[in-house]
């Protein structure tokens, strides 16, 4: 049985994901977040009118296996970059004495089962706690880690984003309602945005935050590399959706890549379990046109892969772990 000081301390963790924001500015973070779930609802409910079910279990089946595997080895690649995201956060901390499969253990157990549920700013923290707080890393050590690995999230996420803009500026006019001049300047914007960051970090180490909790920040050739596995984490995660989409819809991969990734940062701002609802419309409005079976088809078996297995996997790993150690302290 875990001790009361020992949540008390996970406690802390979720505390400091806070000292940033306002209580105002997560008001306003929780009337997007439900707008956003609003809005994707009623556009899901309009996108599935008059679909043929019995034609999306049909497409479902003639999905050939080839196909999945390759999905699935991509999805895999995606993951697997993703565990770095909490190698590099414990290098620039000063942490090179944990090994990469703690890093990749913590990562793979706490995206998955924090996406899952729709709390990833709640629930991320406390389970990388339970697994840091047994190799000597602190509440504070995890706060900062959190921070790191969501700066990582944030900075492949707009890279690629404007760069699948570039090539496909139209490709998220359905879902932003912008006009293509408006979404080309939008993706050089964002490229700017990321470049004047790297440039700040280059120049001297950077620090952020608080007396109460204060953040080193990666230096420029660090950050480089976050970009560098951000984008490699979306574009593998944007290419296993690809594969599955049948190549009679014309479809082109900048223009996947570019709803994809759009489809991510709303989910992820809707804050609902996986994204539910809000990444599902936002890739049929943005992807959608003729063959909606085919594409929902695609899209329920990308879930499958991408977020369903994961997640069982995740619980099951970190359940073990707890149950494990959980025995062993009564010994």
């Amino acid at each position: 049985m875990t001790s009361l000081p020992e949540w008390i301390h996970t406690l802390k963790v979720i505390a400091l994901q806070k000292t940033f924001g306002s209580a105002r500015l997560r008001g306003v973070g929780v009337v997007v977040s439900v707008a956003i779930a609003g809005l994707a609802i009623f556009a899901l409910t309009h996108a599935l009118k008059n679909v043929d079910y019995e034609e999306v279990f049909g497409a479902i089946r003639r999905t050939n296996a080839c196909t999945v595997a390759l999905a699935l080895m991509l999805v895999a690649t995606s993951y697997g970059s993703l565990t770095l995201y909490d190698l590099l956060a414990l290098r620039t901390i000063g942490r090179t004495d944990v090994p990469y499969r703690i890093a990749a253990l913590a990562s793979f157990t706490s995206y998955p089962i924090a996406h899952g549920v729709g709390a990833v700013a709640l629930v991320a923290p406390v389970i990388r706690y339970r697994i840091y707080s047994y190799h000597g890393l602190g509440v504070f050590d995890v706060a900062n880690i959190s921070f790191l690995t969501g700066l990582t999230f944030w900075l492949g996420n707009l890279t690629a984003l404007g760069l699948s803009l570039l090539g496909a500026p139209d490709a998220i006019s359905l879902i932003d309602y912008l006009p293509t001049p408006v979404n080309r300047l939008l993706a050089v914007a964002l490229l700017l945005g990321v470049f004047a960051f790297l440039l700040w970090t280059w120049r001297q180490p950077r620090r952020i935050g608080t007396r109460r909790w204060p953040v080193r920040l990666p230096s420029g050739p660090v950050v480089l590399l976050q970009i560098a596995i951000g984008i490699v984490d979306l574009g593998a995660a944007a290419l296993a959706m690809y594969v599955l989409i049948p190549a009679g819809l014309n479809i082109g991969i900048f223009r996947v890549i570019a709803v994809f990734i759009a489809a991510t940062l709303l989910g992820f701002a809707s804050h609902t379990p996986a994204g539910i609802g809000v990444f599902d419309a936002a890739i049929l409005i943005g992807l959608g046109g003729e063959g909606r079976e085919s594409l929902i088809a695609a899209l329920l078996i990308f879930r499958v892969l991408y977020h369903f297995l994961p997640f069982v996997i995740a619980l099951g790993l970190f359940g073990g772990l707890e149950g494990w150690r959980s025995m062993h302290a009564k010994r």
